[in-house]
């Protein structure tokens, strides 16, 4: 899994801190984290998301390649956390589908990386068939993600 992280605050800093060598990501099958869309498969959205940021992220998550993986980090990443304002995401699934959430304010260390096993879960027990099915794109389509030449 080549994960590529989106981090916008604290959660961002517990994701460095298991970059690191006490909790050594690499252990788990994630050792080169990609700053690239298109090298990455693995979408890790940490920290509070504005309304102003939710284009970015969706394009983002569009310039992945299939098979693609969302990890929503946090408690602001997955429902907004503690700031139900006007400018701020209230989850990052109002935009585009998540797999795994890791609950937290910030969540540690070592709940990043069960998060990060569950999608190898995921990985290893999906079929190779499961992205062309018509549920999968049922579900693309809700969000507005399927082009019209790929329906």
């Amino acid at each position: 899994m080549w994960p590529l992280p989106f981090a916008t605050s604290c959660c961002g800093i517990e994701f460095m801190a298991t970059m690191g060598s006490h909790y050594d990501i690499s252990r788990f099958g994630a050792e080169r984290p990609s700053f690239s869309p298109r090298q990455s498969d693995v979408l890790l959205v940490m920290g509070t998301i504005a309304k102003k940021m939710a284009p970015v992220v969706k394009q983002v998550y569009l310039q992945m390649a299939e098979p693609r993986w969302v990890v929503a980090v946090g408690a602001c990443a997955s429902s907004g956390g503690i700031f139900d304002t006007y400018s701020v995401l209230q989850g990052i699934d109002r935009v585009i589908p998540v797999d795994v959430y890791v609950p937290g304010c910030p969540p540690r260390p070592e709940q990043i990386l069960d998060g990060l096993m569950q999608v190898q879960e995921l990985a290893k027990g999906e079929s190779l068939r499961r992205r062309e099915s018509e549920e999968y794109r049922a579900l693309l389509e809700s969000y507005n993600i399927l082009e019209k030449n790929d329906r």
